[in-house]
C-alpha cells in the first residue's frame, strides 16, 4: 500500500513556521474552509463530526426504509417515528405551545406543602432547579455506584456573566433577560409577566451565581467529594424533604451520599425558604420551558437562536432542522445509531492498527516516567503502576445498551415522546444505585468525533468517529498518523496524570499517591504553565486562563513528547534525533500534522465564550504556546532566538 504524506494545500507558506507555526500549518486549509454561518466556529474536528453526520443521516434514511420500521417497538420504527416526529415542523407549529401546558398547569398549581413531590417531578428529565442529583462511580471506591447531589446550572453557564461588570456582559445579560421574557410570551404569558419572570430569574441566577464553585474550583476533583451519611446531610440541610425527593423518585433508602459542593447546599438551604411560591413557579416555569425549545415549534427555536446563537456565539444562520432532529435521535439512540455506524465505517484493520498505536503510546510513557528528573522514585513506581492498569477502548464496546423499554409514539407529540424518553433514562440511571459500577460501560458514542479519560475508570477511550482522517488514515505515513491520533492518544493517557486526574489512584479512587516533594515539584512546572498561558492575549484585554485550562494544556505538552517518543520506536532504523535530512522530514511531517488538526476558522464572540467556558486553549494556543517548549520541534525547523517561536530553555516546562 502507498502511503502518503501531508497535503501541501493545507499550509501557508507565506508564512514563516519561525514566527507563527499554526499560521503555516493551517493557513491553506483555512482558507479553503470559510466560516459558514451556522457555525460559530469550524475547524477540522467540526468538518469530520459533518461527514460522520452526514453518515449517520444516510444510515437513518436507511433505517426508515427497511421493513422493520414498521413494526412496532423495533429499534427501527423508534429511531424511524423520532426522526419524522423532529423533522415535521408544520405539525410542532401548529401544535404551538399546546404540548408546554400539562408541565405550565402542574407549576401554576405549585404550594409550598408539595415541594418535595414538585422536586422529584421535574428531576425526571424536565429541570433541575434547585439542585442536580444522579447515580454514579464513588470517587473513593470506584467499584461502587453512590448518589451524587450538585449545584444548580445557570441559563448562561458561567456565573461570571452574572458577577463581572463589562460591556460584553452587561450586553449578554441585556440579551438574555429578553430571551426570558419573549420565551414566556411563546408559552402563552402575557406581557407583564413575562417581565415579572424574566426579572426574578434573573435575580435568583445571580444568588446561585455568588454561592457557585469558580471554573477553576469545578476542575478540583477533592471540592467536589464530600461524603455524609444521610442523617447528616438531613441536619445540615433540613430545609429541603430530602428523603420524600429521594422516595418520590424511586431510589433505595439512602444511607450515605457525595455533596459536591456543601457552600452551594448551605445557600440553597435558607435561600430556598426566602422564596415565594411565586418566585419559585417562575423559577421552574422558565426551567422547564427553557429546556423544552428543542421539541417545540420554529419560534421557540428563533428565540433560542437569537440569544445562545448570534449573540453569545456570533452565529449567524440557524442550523438546519434535519441536524438538528438528527441530533434528537442521536442523544436517545446513540448506541444503536453507533452499531450501524461502525459496520460501515470502521473495518477491523483499523482496530488493530490503534490497539498497537496504543501499546506503543503505552511504553513511550512508561519510559518518560522512568527518566524524569524531578519525581521520586517512589511516586514512579505508582505511578507505572496507574499506567499499566489503565483500560481502553477503541471503536465501540462490546455490549451494546438494550432500549427495548423506550416507547416512541407518532401519534403522541414531539415533546411528549422525548419526556418520556428522558424520565426512562433517568430511571435507568437511578436504578444503578444498587448495582455495582459497570467498567464496560461506553460515555462516548461510536459515532462521536471526540475521546476522553475517565479518571474514575482509569480508561482512555477513543470511538470509531475520531478514527478517520486526517486523525488516522491507514493509507498516510506514520508521521501523520503518530502526530495526529498519536498525540490525541497520548493527551488522553496524559490526562491521568494532569493537576486533576493525577488524584486518581490505578483504580480510580480518589487517593494521594504523591510523596509531599513530588507534589511540589509538579506544581511547580505546572505554575510556570500557567503562567505561559495566562500571558497570551486573546482579545483586546482578555487573556487566557492558565489555570482553567491546565490539565487540557498539560495533557497537550504530553501527548506530543510521548507520540514522538511512540514514534520513535516504530521507525527503529532512523535516528530522529541525528539530525539528518531524513529524520528531520519525518518531524516536520509530526509537527506540521499535530498543528493541522487544530486548523480552526473563529468568530470574535465565540473566542470570549471559550475563553470563559471551555478548559481548552483555543486552537491557535495549543499549537505555538505548547510547541515551544518541545526541544525537536524547534530543531526541526531551526527555530532560534529572535523568532517568534522561540522559548529560552530555562523558559521551556517539561512535565511528562
Amino acid at each position: 500500500m502507498e502511503k502518503h504524506g501531508i497535503n501541501p494545500a493545507n499550509l501557508d507558506t507565506g508564512i514563516n513556521p519561525k514566527d507563527d507555526f499554526y499560521g503555516y500549518a493551517t493557513g491553506g486549509w483555512r482558507v479553503q474552509h470559510p466560516l459558514k454561518g451556522e457555525y460559530s466556529s469550524f475547524g477540522v474536528f467540526n468538518l469530520l463530526s459533518e461527514e460522520a453526520r452526514d453518515n449517520v443521516r444516510d444510515l437513518i434514511a436507511t433505517v426508515g426504509e427497511s421493513p422493520e420500521a414498521k413494526q412496532k417497538g423495533t429499534i427501527e420504527q423508534k429511531i424511524a417515528d423520532l426522526y419524522s416526529l423532529g423533522m415535521d415542523m408544520e405539525r410542532r407549529d401548529r401544535e404551538g405551545n399546546a404540548p408546554l401546558q400539562p408541565i405550565i398547569n402542574r407549576i401554576e398549581n405549585f404550594k409550598r406543602e408539595s415541594l418535595a413531590e414538585t422536586i422529584s417531578w421535574l428531576a425526571f428529565g424536565i429541570d433541575n432547579t434547585f439542585f442536580g442529583f444522579g447515580v454514579g462511580p464513588d470517587p473513593g471506591d470506584s467499584s461502587r455506584n453512590i448518589l451524587h447531589v450538585s449545584e444548580a446550572g445557570l441559563g448562561l453557564g458561567d456565573r461570571d456573566y452574572y458577577l463581572e461588570k463589562s460591556e460584553t456582559n452587561d450586553k449578554i445579560i441585556a440579551a438574555y433577560r429578553k430571551y426570558i421574557r419573549d420565551l414566556m410570551q411563546l408559552a402563552g404569558y402575557p406581557e407583564t409577566d413575562s417581565e415579572r419572570i424574566a426579572d426574578t430569574v434573573l435575580e435568583i441566577e445571580t444568588e446561585y451565581a455568588k454561592h457557585k464553585k469558580t471554573r477553576e474550583e469545578s476542575r478540583n476533583p477533592m471540592l467536589s467529594y464530600n461524603m455524609m451519611e444521610m442523617a447528616e446531610f438531613e441536619s445540615k440541610y433540613p430545609n429541603i424533604p430530602w428523603k420524600e425527593v429521594f422516595q418520590n423518585c424511586g431510589l433505595p433508602e439512602i444511607q450515605s451520599l457525595n455533596v459536591g459542593s456543601p457552600k452551594f447546599f448551605e445557600f440553597i438551604n435558607e435561600y430556598i425558604t426566602l422564596l415565594s411560591d411565586r418566585q419559585i413557579k417562575d423559577l421552574m416555569l422558565y426551567g422547564s420551558i427553557s429546556s423544552s425549545m428543542g421539541a417545540l415549534g420554529e419560534a421557540f427555536y428563533d428565540v433560542e437562536f437569537e440569544m445562545f446563537g448570534r449573540v453569545l456565539s456570533g452565529t449567524e444562520e440557524k442550523r438546519p432542522l434535519w441536524k438538528r432532529a438528527q441530533g434528537m435521535v442521536g442523544s436517545l439512540f446513540g448506541e444503536a445509531i453507533g452499531q450501524l455506524y461502525v459496520k460501515k465505517y470502521f473495518p477491523e484493520e483499523n482496530k488493530v492498527y490503534m490497539l498497537e498505536l496504543v501499546e506503543k503510546l503505552r511504553d513511550a510513557l512508561a519510559d518518560h516516567i522512568r527518566n524524569l528528573l524531578w519525581m521520586s522514585e517512589s511516586t514512579k513506581e505508582k505511578a507505572l503502576d496507574k499506567l499499566a492498569a489503565m483500560r481502553v477502548k477503541i471503536g465501540y464496546p462490546d455490549k451494546w445498551k438494550d432500549y427495548s423499554e423506550i416507547n416512541i409514539d407518532p401519534e403522541q407529540s414531539y415533546m411528549d415522546n422525548l419526556l418520556k424518553a428522558s424520565e426512562w433514562f433517568v430511571k435507568d440511571n437511578f436504578s444503578k444505585l444498587s448495582e455495582p459500577v459497570d467498567k464496560e460501560k461506553w460515555h462516548m458514542y461510536p459515532q462521536t468525533v471526540n475521546a476522553y479519560y475517565s479518571p474514575s475508570m482509569n480508561e482512555i477511550c477513543f470511538p470509531a468517529g475520531i478514527l478517520q482522517p486526517p486523525f488516522f488514515d491507514i493509507t498516510a505515513d506514520d508521521s501523520l498518523n503518530y502526530g495526529a491520533i498519536g498525540v490525541v492518544i497520548g493527551h488522553e493517557m496524559t490526562h491521568g496524570f494532569d493537576d486533576s486526574g493525577r488524584k486518581f489512584d490505578k483504580d480510580g479512587n480518589l487517593n494521594n499517591w504523591w510523596t509531599e516533594e513530588d507534589e511540589k515539584a509538579f506544581n511547580n512546572l505546572t505554575e510556570r504553565l500557567i503562567e505561559q498561558f495566562d500571558e497570551v492575549e486573546v482579545a483586546p484585554g482578555v487573556h487566557a486562563n492558565g489555570t482553567f485550562t491546565l490539565g487540557e494544556n498539560i495533557a497537550d505538552q504530553g501527548g506530543l513528547r510521548i507520540g514522538l517518543s511512540a514514534l520513535q520506536k516504530k521507525l527503529t532504523e532512523i535516528d530522529l534525533s541525528d539530525n539528518s535530512e531524513e529524520s528531520r522530514k519525518i518531524l516536520q511531517e509530526f509537527y506540521l500534522s499535530y498543528g493541522g488538526v487544530w486548523a480552526t476558522n473563529t468568530r470574535p464572540e465565540d473566542v470570549l465564550l471559550r475563553t470563559q467556558s471551555d478548559p481548552h486553549s483555543l486552537a491557535v494556543n495549543r499549537v505555538n504556546v505548547t510547541l515551544k517548549n518541545i526541544n525537536p520541534f524547534l530543531k526541526a525547523f531551526d527555530i532560534r532566538e529572535g523568532d517568534a517561536m522561540f522559548r529560552p530553555e530555562a523558559d521551556r516546562v517539561t512535565i511528562w
